[in-house]
């Protein structure tokens, strides 16, 4: 294979005002695979990121019912998110276990398609390749718009993620005694990304609204109890303890208002979807769930730091932008899973999106309803990061499983027809719309 390209912009439906998307309903996804979880890896070559995406892959596969050798195409997120493993010397059994690439991390803090190949060579009709940057949620949107131009016909999308120390961040200029360059004027008074940025907004937000941390006890405390519902997720895997509205409110500061339940925890898992055609979905093992659109947002702020307002702004036309090109309305959103990395993005998500006629400031009113997945409002249903553990990735298989009917304890009572989900922060996030039907 040629070295594997960045996916262009020009695959993100990123401006307003495009229209139906060209391939709203012909595009579907036909099999979800994930790894088990991990807090961090043991050092064993049967528990990397290497071996964890094959687990991903085969299940995916097996969900579709197909074999490697009907794979044309591979939609690959290279960057693990969690420390690089080099300069570190590579374990000599994991060398010994797996075809290394030109990138010594590869299979243990990255995951390129070309490590995938090489180690699994079943998968022999791969003809296409791309990298999509970041998370999943762009993957997606990449896999979902080759297949409906006919770049590939069947594609694996995958996305791995690790945590080698069982710490996070904590490496590179992190790691540092001493804050280099611009950020000596910043980090050392926690003007960070989740000091100045989240906290910051997050207090501005409860002072416009006349609101405050606390009432985001309600959301956090469910998207807990969403997450022990989901056999695939960390904490129903390995902690299986809820968290009462007592625990969030005693729980320690990160950077005020925002306190440790207020972000999520970094795990190692990969997960891996089955993308092609609606036609060619229909031949396989499980119902196919259509992709409607999809839609991005790319950040457009004044300075290195958003304000509330841009915010509000960024996911006022993110909502518009998903409307537009899936031609449905708030209304016709029954499952609704924005990204909860940091739990307050999900207010701006949600008053954006007005599902459930939420608008402006009313977000941590409709928290203190009933949002639970038996009632009226089954807000977050996947449990997201916060719930599941940190992937990005919960949400966009809860879309799928709750449009097959196979949440399990997570199935909402209301009906499950169309579903959204999107990640990741409000002014830099991809968007898809998942349906039962693909008209």
């Amino acid at each position: 294979m040629a070295p594997t390209p960045l996916a262009p912009l020009s695959l993100y439906r990123e401006r307003e005002n495009l229209g139906i998307w060209e391939h709203r309903g012909k595009v579907a996804v036909a099999g979800l695979g994930c790894s088990p979880t991990a807090r961090r890896w043991d050092e064993t070559p049967e528990t990397s990121v290497g071996a964890n995406t094959i687990i991903a892959v085969n299940k995916a596969l097996e969900d579709a019912g197909i074999s490697p050798g009907a794979i044309d195409g591979l939609v690959v997120v290279p960057h693990c998110t969690g420390e690089p493993w080099a300069p570190r010397p590579i374990p000599e059994d994991f060398a010994q276990a797996y075809i290394p690439t030109d990138d010594p991390n590869d299979g243990i803090s990255s995951m390129s398609a070309d490590w995938l190949v090489k180690n699994m060579p079943e998968l022999s009709n791969v003809t296409f390749a791309m990298h999509a940057p970041t998370c999943m949620s762009k993957a997606i949107v990449v896999a979902a718009q080759i297949v409906g131009d006919g770049e590939a016909n069947t594609v694996l999308v995958v996305r791995a993620l690790n945590n080698l120390s069982g710490r996070y961040s904590q490496w590179g200029a992190n790691a540092l005694d001493t804050a280099p360059g611009r950020a000596q004027w910043t980090s050392p008074w926690g003007w960070s990304a989740a000091g100045a940025t989240y906290g910051y907004l997050l207090n501005k937000y409860c002072r416009k609204y006349g609101s405050s941390h606390d009432r985001m006890a309600p959301f956090i405390v469910n998207q807990r109890r969403n997450g022990l519902m989901n056999p695939d997720g960390f904490f129903y895997q390995h902690r299986p303890e809820a968290i009462t509205v007592e625990d969030y409110l005693a729980a320690r500061w990160l950077a005020k208002p925002m306190n440790l339940y207020d972000a999520d925890m970094p795990i190692q898992v990969s997960f891996a979807y089955v993308f092609t055609t609606a036609d060619r979905a229909k031949d396989m093992r499980q119902p196919p769930v259509y992709i409607l659109n999809h839609a991005s947002n790319v950040p457009k702020v004044r300075s290195n730091i958003q304000t509330l307002d841009e915010v509000e702004a960024s996911t006022d036309a993110i909502a518009r932008k998903v409307f537009d090109g899936s031609g449905i309305t708030a209304n016709d959103i029954d499952v609704f899973n924005p990204y909860d990395g940091f739990t307050l993005f999900t207010q701006y998500y949600l008053e954006g999106f007005q599902w459930h006629g939420v608008r402006r400031g009313e977000a941590h009113d409709f928290w203190a309803g009933d949002i639970t997945v038996e009632g009226p409002h089954p807000f977050s249903s996947s449990g997201g990061n916060t719930g599941s553990g940190r992937t990005r990735v919960w949400l966009h298989n809860d879309c799928i499983q709750q449009i097959r009917g196979q949440a399990g304890n997570r199935q909402v009572n209301n009906k499950a027809e169309i579903a959204v989900s999107g990640a990741y922060t409000p002014t830099d996030s991809c968007w898809t719309t998942w349906s039962k039907y693909p008209d």
